[in-house]
């Protein structure tokens, strides 16, 4: 069975305190992105993960593909799969890529062998992988709080615009990194509420929706905060690094 996972963006990105877990709470508006995927191929056999196109930082065992198999593994008991998974998302660039492989693995084991899971359990069982995997579970817009784990689909058109995505080349932001650059001031402060700032002309969101990251990444990462510049000097309606980065999107009109 082949799937073609899709990576998402972030419309704003409030991170709003730290959790006792050592997580953080955000707030964030999660949007699929369809023009740029992965191809995932599973099929029952013997247990095997193959890697082409990006090359990936990590062993194909530790593939999030490969955690999501032994998770249902231990849960329903399913047989052992070959998973081929042919890379186009670049992971660490905040687009989701790894997360959407592991959710459309859950999808697919879950067709593939008849057990019928509900929404909802997909979810927890993706949420049990990584913070964001729950999202690409339903794939649709949705506003996300917790860890990204709580999402409240909501209503957004954004057919009037072209979703151009880039990377500076050879840039690269750790998480890591990302979050030890916050303003913990702002933990707990009022925030713009995203789901109404979304309702006005997407020409003005520049100047209502934020990535909290930006404050730190875009200083220590000049070509990101230049590529975000050359987004808007080319025309974008509204531009913004996704996640922690280092991707940058840029919203243009058809």
């Amino acid at each position: 069975m082949t799937t073609h996972p899709n990576c998402k963006i972030n419309l704003g990105l409030h991170v709003v305190g730290r959790r006792p877990d050592g997580y953080h709470d955000l707030e964030t508006i999660f949007v699929p992105v369809h023009s740029l995927c992965d191809t995932l191929e599973i099929e029952p056999g013997p247990l095997a993960m193959t890697q082409d196109g990006i090359a990936l930082d990590n062993a194909p065992d530790d593939n999030l593909c490969m955690r999501a198999w032994r998770l249902m593994h231990e849960r329903y008991g399913i047989p052992t799969v070959s998973i081929r998974l042919d890379k186009h998302i670049p992971y660490g660039a905040g687009l989701g890529g790894g997360s959407a492989d592991a959710a459309f693995t859950l999808r697919t084991l879950d067709s593939l062998f008849g057990l019928g899971l509900d929404t909802a359990t997909l979810e927890s069982l993706a949420a049990a992988i990584g913070a964001d995997c729950a999202f690409f579970v339903a794939n649709q817009t949705a506003f996300a709080t917790g860890i990204g784990d709580r999402l409240q689909p909501i209503d957004l058109d954004l057919a009037a615009y072209d979703i151009r995505i880039a990377i500076p080349e050879g840039e690269h932001v750790a998480t890591k990194e990302a979050y030890q650059g916050l303003d913990t001031s702002r933990f707990g402060q009022p925030r713009v509420d995203l789901r109404e700032a979304i309702r006005q002309p997407v020409d003005q969101w520049r100047h209502l929706i934020e990535n909290d990251f930006e404050q730190s990444v875009l200083p220590a990462h000049p070509a990101i905060a230049e590529l975000k510049a050359k987004m808007y000097a080319d025309g974008a309606a509204y531009a913004s690094m996704t996640g922690s980065g280092a991707a940058v999107f840029g919203l243009f009109a058809r």
